[in-house]
């Protein structure tokens, strides 16, 4: 198994994804930066003009001091001062393109990662999704993807040119006198030690503190989503304390980090003092015996000096830095998750719009199994209908027939194909799922209903909202199919949302639909229009329906009862009601609820 495969594994252990370790996630930076190799030249190239620039006041300076003790004539200041007017300019342009180039060449890395990402989380199998929450998938692609373009805008441009100036300078004096250069090196030791004892602490620090925020997002995204329990319950103190807590645990590793920061300013500052000390001591003395003159030691404690600068870009970033890595960790974690393994003979179409469902065995969490066995056959152009409680493996079942789980044995097919041997286009053209919860896209209802069948017509779009009866309150909203909908636009109803859902089934026109529980509004007008729509887009379609409303079943070729992972009853509504059975049960309970005139309605 690979890395990533037992990373997987032990994170699914956790309920969390999986991270990249430090080896893992410098293989993918080396691999990015290889392929880009011309940009990364040519970064460096101008990064190292810009340093230059940057040293070469300071060395000028040296020698302009010692020109003074020789008694040099004043026009020599004219020569200084055009040496550092023209450093400045081109240490200005060069700098500016420095900060340029390495903001772009992380932004294309950090885009070709995002891409990936994104897709990745959209192929992960919903069982994993359940296992870990949505907030650690959703804190990657978003307040990950954030921090670290963040740091690839402002902290990366920073650490680079702070690194090249860093180099620059100790080259720099090397030059003026490998004795004064030596004295400069004192310091490094007690640079490396500190460094040795903030690193190796400071990344599991930043890691806690990416993971602890992730932790945090989960607990507001499952108190957000389940708002209307959470009212129904009055359960707002409890839910209100578990963000507090999380809050609280965030804020607490967020101090300690920074506490730990501050100790590791306090060593490099005591390596500084020490090494600039070492040059001034060890500069008289060297002049005293004539082996270097004052410029080169007044340079050499002002490029050492100058170093203070760089050092500190590099400590005041080192932080965010640190953030970015762990949450590009997390990123690389997310994007090295094996796909599923490729089909390895040719795909081929299904030769009609049967669907079959054989042996069907499930489990979630591996070890409480949902299906037992499970056999459903819906014959072309038949609709099925599964009934049955709660925990029944209804929604299973579909998801199993719609493609979204694997089951852990057992196979689906389409006129005779495995369904996993579909291509991705072949299988949305095949088999198409709606459920209770229906997303409304940000964007014209038009687009909406065009994500479907990009292609579709405004006459098209029309024809497929009157088939599922929203063509009146389309026709009143203000601009028509044009109204901006979705997260900003125009709020849709539950009952709306579904309309639409069912438009686009339409339009997408798939050989085989799945409706999970799509019209379970129950008691309302709207789930009963609802039903009337379901089937007009599935009449003559090969269907297979959760039924929340048994209505909807009633009106079924065949029903399929289930109860715990079991099918118990087959048959059509008169003959189960007949054979007074679970179903005849159900319906009975049914009717209870409900009047009569609802069920001749629906």
């Amino acid at each position: 198994m690979s890395a990533a495969g037992e990373a997987l594994t032990v994170s699914e252990d956790k309920q969390i994804l999986p991270v990249a370790t430090g080896r893992e996630t410098w293989i993918w930076l080396r691999r990015e930066l290889r392929s880009r190799t011309a940009a990364l030249s040519a970064t460096i190239l101008v990064g190292v003009v810009a340093a230059g620039a940057a040293v070469l006041p300071v060395y000028v300076l040296g020698v302009l001091v010692d020109r003074i003790i020789d008694g040099s004539p004043s026009s020599v200041i004219i020569t200084v001062a055009l040496v550092l007017g023209a450093a400045a300019l081109v240490g200005g342009a060069a700098t500016g393109w420095s900060n340029y180039l390495i903001g772009r060449l992380g932004a294309l890395m950090l885009a070709d990662l995002r891409e990936t990402g994104v897709n990745r989380a959209l192929t992960l199998p919903s069982t994993t999704v359940e296992r870990v929450g949505r907030g650690d998938l959703l804190s990657r692609v978003s307040t990950d993807v954030a921090t670290i373009a963040k740091a690839v805008t402002d902290v990366f441009p920073t650490m680079f040119s702070a690194l090249m100036l860093a180099a620059l300078t100790l080259v720099s004096m090397l030059g003026l006198d490998w004795r004064l250069a030596l004295a400069g090196a004192v310091s490094i030791p007690f640079y490396l030690l500190a460094l040795r004892w903030y690193l190796p602490r400071s990344a599991p620090r930043y890691a806690q503190e990416r993971r602890v925020i992730a932790e945090r997002s989960q607990v507001l995204m499952e108190s957000m989503l389940g708002a209307p329990t959470v009212h129904a319950y009055h359960a707002h103190t409890v839910h209100q304390d578990g963000i507090e807590d999380a809050s609280a645990r965030v804020r607490d590793i967020s101090i300690g980090v920074f506490t730990f920061f501050t100790r590791f300013v306090g060593r490099i500052n005591r390596a500084e003092f020490i090494g600039l000390s070492v040059i001034l001591v060890a500069g008289y003395w060297l002049v005293q015996h004539g082996s270097v003159t004052v410029g080169q030691t007044t340079a050499a404690a002002l490029l050492f000096h100058r170093l203070f600068g760089p050092i500190s870009m590099l400590l005041f970033t080192v932080d965010e830095a640190q953030d970015a890595g762990a949450s590009l960790a997390r990123l690389v974690g997310l994007v090295s998750i094996p796909q599923p393994p490729a089909v390895e003979h040719p795909s081929r179409a299904p030769r009609d719009t049967a669907l079959d469902l054989t042996d069907l065995e499930f489990s979630y969490d591996g070890e409480h199994p949902v299906l037992h066995r499970v056999t459903v056959r819906v014959e072309p152009g038949q609709r099925v209908a599964l009934v049955g409680s709660t925990g029944a493996g209804k929604s299973t079942v579909a998801g199993i027939a719609a493609g979204v789980l694997t089951p852990q044995h057992g196979s689906v097919r389409i006129g005779g194909t495995p369904l996993a041997d579909l291509t991705p286009e072949q299988r949305r053209k095949h088999v198409a799922i709606i459920s209770q919860d229906v997303h409304v896209f940000a964007g014209t209802l038009a687009d909406d209903l065009r994500l479907a069948k990009p292609d579709a017509t405004d006459a098209e779009v029309l024809a497929a909202l009157d088939t599922v009866g929203a063509g009146d309150w389309v026709a009143a909203l203000e601009d028509g199919v044009q109204t901006v909908v979705g997260e900003g636009g125009h709020e849709l109803t539950s009952a709306q949302a579904q309309q639409l859902a069912l438009a686009r089934l339409l339009l997408l026109d798939p050989a085989v639909a799945i409706l999970d529980e799509a019209t379970a509004e129950a008691g309302s007008l709207g789930a009963r229009d609802l039903e009337r729509a379901a089937a007009a887009v599935t009449e003559g379609r090969t269907t297979l329906v959760v039924a929340h409303r048994l209505t909807q079943a009633a009106t079924a070729d065949r029903i399929v009862v289930m109860a715990h992972g079991d099918i118990i009853e087959e048959g059509t509504h008169a003959e189960l009601i007949s054979a007074q059975g679970r179903y005849a049960q159900l319906w009975r309970a049914w009717a209870a609820h409900h009047t009569d005139a609802e069920r001749t309605d629906a």
